[in-house]
């Protein structure tokens, strides 16, 4: 049986109304407080407050305090003035159970109003939500999109600047080959131009020696004759040869190709650049009192980057590699493997630039270092197609390809990238 709490105070104005309830032991969170717009109620146990007000109060504008063992209600009138009292005098007991069940209905009504608020307002936030981050990739994608395509468009212009570089090599070349052979032309010409020179003077001096010689009466006895007819009859016989062996050896063939199908001077040109390369010495070279002996030497820092390689560290052999080239510059298997080892972390611009390093390193093509320039080509398609300029690549592997038309892999790697061109996607 619960304790009606009667000793209450109250106070108003004009438009608040204050309700002073004193509650032993009270504390926030732990009373029940129930209010609707003529209907209070607050139950702690084993305490119960509970009034039919006397006109209507406006709930949501009212509030409750509750600390110290009471709770004081601050009540907005709904129309100002001055009430002759708190309650409704003498409710009855079916009158009290009725403005408690349409309180309760009341707040029943109102909370699932409130849920129902709550509710929408939830959807509309997730909806909110939604399109806030559906705005949000969305951009991102268009950002992603521009910088991939500024990224397209750099390579673009880089692949462009490579090829006006090589076009005005290839051009130097030219002029320089034209130039050599016509001043070759000309050095041949003042050559031939010297032997008739030269002819012509021991011509003149055969005529002159001719015309000072008698040729009809001789010194003493008077006899005519010529002394060039009587020295042409004295003929000389040499003794005959005596029999022999001549031993000739032949020096082995560097290329495993036959004459025949070999370019003698291409092959001589590519073994006098190797030994170049060799000797060759680059001018920024690194303080070497820092480098341990073994580091000072080129092919023992290609050993290191790929074994680098092989154990997946790609970095590490990549600075062994760029060791290397400060030492020597003019070995085309340092760039060809840095090129693999930017290929693997995908510095694809890089790799495109050290394969092409390698391919003009490997001239003149011949059948040593075909298997070097057939993966230089692989690897710079691969670059190009990477970088989604699958023509740049189809001709890389065409390139490839001449060097080993029987090679299948690369025939069904070039056969995907010309679907692509194409529009239509590779089979699986």
């Amino acid at each position: 049986m619960p304790l009606l709490v009667r000793d209450y105070t109250w106070d108003q104005t004009e438009t608040q109304l204050f309700i002073t309830v004193p509650l032993k032991g009270v504390k926030a969170g732990k009373a029940d407080i129930f209010c609707t717009e003529d209907y209070l109620k607050v139950n702690f146990p084993p305490f119960l407050f509970e009034v039919v007000l006397f006109a209507s109060i406006d709930e949501p504008k009212s509030s409750a305090k509750v600390g110290n063992g009471v709770i004081i209600f601050a009540l907005r009138k709904k129309e100002s003035g001055m009430w002759e009292q708190l309650t409704i005098v003498e409710v009855s007991k079916e009158t009290l159970q009725k403005k408690r069940e349409s309180a309760i209905l009341a707040a029943q009504e109102k909370a699932q109003k409130a849920a129902e608020e709550k509710a929408i307002k939830k959807r509309e936030n997730k909806k909110y939500s939604l399109e806030k981050m559906m705005k949000i990739e969305e951009d991102n994608r268009k950002q992603i999109e521009e910088m991939k395509e500024q990224e397209r468009r750099k390579a673009t212009e880089e692949l462009e600047q490579w090829k006006q570089r090589k076009h005005e090599e290839e051009e130097l070349k030219r002029n320089e080959e034209l130039k050599r052979k016509e001043e070759l032309k000309i050095a041949r010409q003042k050559i031939e131009a010297e032997k008739r020179r030269r002819m012509r003077k021991e011509e003149n001096k055969i005529q002159n020696f001719a015309s000072r010689t008698p040729d009809k009466h001789s010194v003493k006895g008077g006899t005519t004759g010529n002394i060039f007819a009587e020295n042409s009859k004295e003929k000389i016989i040499p003794a005959p040869r005596s029999a022999g062996n001549i031993q000739i050896h032949f020096t082995p063939r560097v290329f495993p190709t036959a004459l025949r199908e070999s370019l003698v001077a291409e092959e001589e040109e590519w073994l006098r650049k190797q030994a170049e390369a060799r000797r060759a010495k680059n001018a920024n070279i690194p303080d070497l009192k820092d480098l341990k002996e073994e580091e000072k030497n080129p092919d023992w820092l290609k050993d290191k980057g790929n074994k680098l390689f092989a154990s997946g560290d790609y970095l590490a052999a990549i600075n062994a590699y760029n060791l290397g080239i400060q030492l020597n510059n003019k070995l085309p298997v340092l760039y060809l493997n840095r090129a693999a080892s930017h290929l693997k972390l995908r510095n694809l611009h890089k790799a495109i630039e050290d394969s092409s390093k390698a391919l003009d390193l490997l001239t003149p093509a011949v059948t040593d270092n075909a298997n070097s320039r057939l993966k230089a080509h692989i690897r710079r398609g691969a670059a190009f197609c990477e970088l989604e300029l699958y023509v740049e690549g189809l001709q890389d592997y065409e390139a490839a390809l001449k060097i080993d038309p029987s090679n299948k892999i690369i025939q069904e790697d070039a056969e995907k990238i010309r679907q692509v061109i194409q529009g239509t996607p590779p089979d699986p």
